[in-house]
């Protein structure tokens, strides 16, 4: 039923939007601060995973 549903018009109408909400000096320092997030967020779970793999008891 839904197809092509994300079209590359529709990704031109979701950057004017971001650009007039944020406007365009504001740009750079929003994607940074997402991506500095996203670093933390994946430090984050690769910590809990590898102490995830230390605590599991090893079948031995």
């Amino acid at each position: 039923m839904i197809r092509n549903a994300l079209e590359p018009w529709h990704l031109l109408i979701v950057a004017i939007v971001v650009i007039a909400l944020f406007g365009s000096k504001r740009l750079p320092d929003a994607a940074r601060s997402v991506g500095k997030s996203m670093r933390i967020l994946k430090s984050e779970t690769r910590a809990l995973k590898e102490e995830g793999a230390r605590s599991r008891p090893t079948d031995d």
